[in-house]
C-alpha cells in the first residue's frame, strides 16, 4: 500500500492549490528551481527543505527570513510531519500537509479544504452585573494653605529681626545718623532720626 503526500494551500497567493510531494528531498521557496515553488515576496528563495525518511517527510527551515512554522510553532530544528499538520511559511502562507492512501479500498484522508471546518459560535458576551451603588459623596472643607501663610509669617519675622538688629547696630556704631537716609521713615517712628 503506497501513500501520496501533498500540500494544499489554505492561504497565500493561490488558495486551494495542491503541491504533490515526490522524491527523497524537496526544497520549498520562491525560486523556480524548488520542488515546491511559491511565488510570494514573504517566501525566501530557498525557504525550507523536505526530506523523506522512514516513510515520512521531515521539514526543516533553511535560515529563512520570515521563518517556518508547524502548527504555530517556529521550527528551530527538523520536524516530522503528520497528516493534518499546518505548515506556515512566514505569516501569510499557510499549507495543509496531507497523506493520501493510493489503495482504492483504503480510507482517504483529504485536505481540510474539502471538509468544512466546524463553526464555533463566538463566546457569549459576559453578563454584566448591576453597577455597584455609588459611593457616598464626602465634601472636605477647604482649608487655607498653611504653608503659604507660614512662609509669609517667617519672612515677616526675619525682616523684623533684621530691622531691629540694624537699629541696635546704628545706636551702637553710628552717632552721625548715617542710618537715617536708608531707613529714615522707619527710624523716625522709633525716635532715632530727628
Amino acid at each position: 500500500m503506497a501513500a501520496q503526500f501533498q500540500f494544499v494551500m489554505r492561504s497565500g497567493p493561490t488558495p486551494g492549490a495542491t503541491y504533490s510531494l515526490e522524491g527523497d528531498q524537496l526544497t520549498i521557496g520562491r525560486d523556480s528551481s524548488n520542488g515546491v515553488t511559491i511565488n510570494d515576496a514573504e517566501i525566501s528563495r530557498k525557504h525550507a527543505r523536505l526530506t523523506f525518511q522512514g516513510g515520512k517527510y521531515i521539514l526543516e527551515d533553511l535560515g529563512s527570513t520570515n521563518g517556518t512554522f508547524v502548527n504555530g510553532q517556529r521550527l528551530a530544528g527538523p520536524a516530522v510531519l503528520k497528516s493534518g499538520d499546518v505548515v506556515s511559511l512566514g505569516e501569510q502562507i499557510v499549507l495543509m500537509y496531507d497523506v493520501l492512501s493510493a489503495d482504492a479500498g483504503a480510507t482517504v484522508i483529504s485536505s481540510r479544504k474539502s471538509v468544512p471546518a466546524p463553526v464555533v459560535p463566538p463566546p457569549a458576551p459576559a453578563q454584566m452585573s448591576a453597577p455597584p451603588p455609588p459611593l457616598p459623596s464626602y465634601t472636605t472643607p477647604l482649608v487655607p494653605a498653611k504653608r503659604n501663610n507660614n512662609l509669609i509669617l517667617m519672612v515677616g519675622i526675619v525682616l523684623m529681626v533684621l530691622l531691629c538688629l540694624c537699629i541696635a547696630a546704628g545706636y551702637i556704631i553710628d552717632s552721625n545718623y548715617w542710618w537715617c537716609p536708608l531707613f529714615g521713615p522707619v527710624l523716625k517712628i522709633v525716635g532715632y532720626c530727628g
